[in-house]
């Protein structure tokens, strides 16, 4: 198990869940039919991203977390995310977030099996990083803490050997493997099979500094080629593409990574051509998380606190019958043992204090009219 597995992991989900906490507040930026402005202005929707991102990209909590030290559980992990959602003005039921946990997880899998290269896991954290800085551009204080800490994983992690990119993504590999949720953007592209397994293609570009399979050579004991031969290879492969750059700025030349949320990016596959036509798709499963959502409202709160709820349910009457109704549907098909050691309470112990820290110094929204939490989500469920 890689030791330097954490930080990836960490920044990567954070990315995917700043996609789409992104995505959906611009979509609330105006009305259904774009004739007048909506609830969520322009400024509110820079507040959300800039508290996020400060408090993700936090010095103290940088730095704990890129020390060398074991993956945590799925547990630990969507208790340390919540906390992070919750810097801002949004709270997540315990039901909405494990949906929204299941949506990034399963992109940020999917992202992992098709990396060319071991190595290449870095540009998928960069192209993250990178997108991340661009929601913040507007806020230096903001946008100097993620540069600082691009280079600190620039500084620890360009000088790992090949060797332990492997062992790196073999890591993450264990992390993902029990994961198998059907996600809709991903079954109705055929990227996904209805049992949850990712379908990979057997074609495209070859990683960076590879042949293209098909070929034989035959060498004699002084080096010489004597003879050459050729196989199928089951697919159709080409030669790879350029090399991405790993520094600050640059091209990073794979798009894992990228916001695949919004209109002009089109999805990652080797058998379809790239347009600027809009992403349906991506547009179609952010609708589905919303009526997930269901509605929102904002409780009754302290005039020192003021905030939005997400609901998974109308009700809580209405979210036990379904957990009910959930558990009736779905017997497992094996007997399941769980085994919870004592280093990973130590370790989920150890990762809740770290997270108890986003709530220090938390400032508080200043004369928010939480009718943008009565609004929110009701307009997402006219979508």
């Amino acid at each position: 198990m890689s030791e330097r597995t954490l930080p990836l992991v960490f920044i990567n989900l954070g990315g995917e869940m700043l996609y789409i906490l992104d995505q959906r507040l611009h979509a609330l930026n105006t009305s259904d039919d774009n004739s007048e402005k909506g609830v969520w202005s322009e400024n509110d929707r820079k507040k959300v991203m800039n508290d996020i991102v400060g408090t993700m990209f936090g010095k103290d909590f940088m730095d704990e977390l890129l020390k060398p030290q074991q993956l945590y559980s799925h547990r630990t992990m969507k208790t340390v995310l919540t906390r992070l959602a919750h810097a801002s003005i949004m709270r997540l039921n315990p039901a909405s977030m494990d949906r929204l946990y299941e949506l990034m997880v399963m992109a940020f899998k999917y992202q992992v099996l098709l990396c060319p290269r071991p190595k290449d896991l870095l540009l998928i954290t960069y192209n993250h990083i990178d997108t991340i800085r661009e929601f913040v551009k507007d806020t230096p204080v903001v946008g100097n803490k993620v540069d600082e800490t691009h280079r600190k994983i620039i500084e620890i992690y360009s000088s790992l050997p090949e060797g332990e990119f492997q062992l790196l993504r073999q890591t993450l590999l264990i992390f993902f493997q029990d994961m198998h949720i059907r996600v809709s953007l991903f079954l109705k592209n055929q990227l996904q099979n209805p049992n949850g397994r990712f379908a990979l293609s057997t074609s495209g570009p070859v990683p960076y500094g590879m042949d293209v399979p098909g070929l034989i050579r035959t060498f004699d004991r002084k080096g010489r080629e004597v003879r050459r031969s050729e196989f199928p290879t089951g697919g159709s492969y080409t030669s790879p593409i350029r090399k991405g750059c790993f520094e600050l700025h640059g091209d990073r030349v794979i798009r894992l990574g990228m916001n695949m949320y919004t209109v002009n990016h089109p999805e990652e596959t080797h058998t379809s051509k790239t347009d600027d036509t809009p992403n349906l798709l991506a547009k179609e499963e952010l609708n589905l998380l919303a009526r997930l959502m269901g509605s929102m409202k904002a409780d009754d709160m302290p005039k020192t606190e003021t905030g939005f709820q997400i609901n998974l349910f109308t009700t809580d009457q209405e979210e036990e019958e379904e957990a009910e109704a959930s558990s009736g549907a779905e017997e497992p098909l094996f007997g399941v043992i769980n085994i919870q050691a004592m280093q990973d309470e130590q370790a989920a112990t150890q990762l809740a204090q770290i997270a108890g820290q986003f709530a220090e110094g938390e400032e508080q929204p200043e004369n928010l009219s939480s009718s943008k939490g009565d609004d929110l989500l009701a307009m997402m469920d006219d979508l």
